[in-house]
């Protein structure tokens, strides 16, 4: 594929905020995008593989304690609902932009646990999110859309004399 040249953005034009793992590349989808579009869904799948792997080991230490097979269900359960809220969150998180969560979801200190146990499902969230988009590219994108139109606005306004009178 072929890049077309760009012209220079003018002095005073809005720049795109960057996004982890992508930086400004979202914006023109340039400069290896499209390989970190391959290799972040890659991690994030490696990632939520290792991390299973680890509570399955604790998950595991548990049961070999021999309580009884209500500790054991409780603590799936718990693992299981934690990874469930961490996925909704991060969903949302990335559809809709962090200032936009409320509740539960925006609470990050008093959930921190929560968020750490659902790791998995906040990085199987990732994953499926990343598949069709750069995580948070649709809302950084239309912010800066929005951004980019209210300064043509405020250009296109400077177009008269400023110092000129006017008629009466």
């Amino acid at each position: 594929m072929s890049e077309q040249p760009r012209t220079p953005e003018p002095v005073g034009a809005p720049e795109p905020e960057p996004i982890r793992w992508f930086g400004t590349t979202w914006l023109h989808r340039d400069r290896g995008y499209w390989l970190r579009r391959v290799a972040v869904p890659a991690g994030a799948l490696l990632t939520a593989a290792a991390a299973a792997f680890v509570l399955r080991l604790g998950v595991e230490g548990v049961a070999l304690s021999a309580e009884g097979g209500f500790l054991d269900g409780l603590l799936v359960g718990a693992v299981a609902i934690c990874s469930l809220m961490a996925a909704l969150r991060t969903w949302k998180l990335f559809a809709e932009g962090r200032d936009r969560l409320t509740g539960w979801m925006a609470e990050d200190r008093s959930l921190g646990a929560v968020w750490m146990i659902g790791g998995v499902g906040a990085l199987l969230a990732y994953f499926v999110r990343s598949l069709t988009e750069a995580p948070g590219e649709a809302v950084r994108r239309a912010a800066h859309e929005r951004a980019v139109a209210r300064y043509e606005q405020r250009r296109a306004g400077r177009g008269r004399r400023p110092g000129a009178k006017r008629g009466r």
